[in-house]
């Protein structure tokens, strides 16, 4: 007998509005019984980017088959597509807008079927709101998913290379030095580059950012004496982070700003 598949929802709708406990009871409309995982509402609005890295950071951490139900969506009501995304330890269902670009990234060997969302029969009404997809239509395709339909009946199968991806480079490995970019800025300020931080191990290294010369170190708490460091973070990504203050606001970095690490 098929055993329902877990639930995950991401948004940027926050916990003041009631739009998630829409979303859990379009959910629930479908199948009460469905277990639901928050892994967070508060990314900024209409921040796509904040959005990739946190579902691609959880995305591993859930059951296999896992269904995540993913919605930061500026362009709803226009002509940007709904998807939903086969891959071979999970399943990825919202908006067509860079927002799935993370998880592809990593597992962009393992996606088994892509399909525009067009079955109207899976969706809560055939002629949704052009503002609320999120509930119109993700939300119960993600539930149906969850309770056994198979992909391949939500829609029409697209090539998974016309998904979109965004434009956040990859690193750039060069003769004793890498080049990156910032990835993510957490509530903590600390911001997380795109350098996994295990091709670093065991080497000594420096990083060189907003015109200073950051140091390696082991923990936050390294950084008590030397302002800004850089460590191996919790997301398996190399991070500059400053002891019980912003690096941020220490260094004036954003999103899409580059650094390089510097081999001794």
């Amino acid at each position: 007998m098929f055993s329902r598949r877990h639930l995950t929802l991401l948004t940027d709708f926050g916990e003041r509005d009631g739009y998630v406990g829409i979303l859990k009871g379009a959910i629930a409309k479908i199948e009460p019984s469905l277990a639901v995982t928050d892994i967070t509402h508060d990314i900024p609005p209409q921040d796509i980017l904040a959005a990739r890295f946190c579902l691609a950071n959880a995305y591993p951490f859930f059951p296999k088959e896992t269904v995540h139900i993913a919605v930061v969506d500026p362009g709803v009501g226009t002509s940007r597509r709904g998807v939903a995304i086969q891959l071979e330890d999970g399943f990825l269902i919202g908006p067509d807008n860079g927002i799935f670009d993370g998880v592809l990234r990593q597992h962009h060997d393992k996606i088994l079927a892509a399909v525009e969302l067009t079955e109207v029969k899976y969706w809560r009404t055939p002629e949704p709101s052009q503002t609320f997809h999120a509930r119109d239509i993700f939300a119960t395709v993600g539930a149906h998913v969850a309770t056994g339909v198979r992909v391949d009946r939500l829609g029409v199968a697209i090539d998974p290379d016309s998904l979109t991806r965004l434009s956040l480079p990859d690193p750039q490995w060069q003769e004793k030095r890498v080049l990156g970019v910032i990835q993510y800025c957490d509530r903590f300020g600390n911001l997380i580059t795109n350098i996994p931080s295990d091709e670093l191990a065991g080497q000594s290294w420096h990083v060189e950012a907003a015109s200073r010369q950051i140091p390696q170190g082991e923990s936050y708490m390294s950084a008590k004496e030397t302002d800004v460091v850089a460590i191996a973070s919790r997301h398996g990504w190399l991070e500059l982070a400053a002891y019980q203050r912003s690096a941020q606001e220490q260094l004036g970095l954003k999103v899409g700003d580059s650094l390089t690490v510097v081999f001794s």
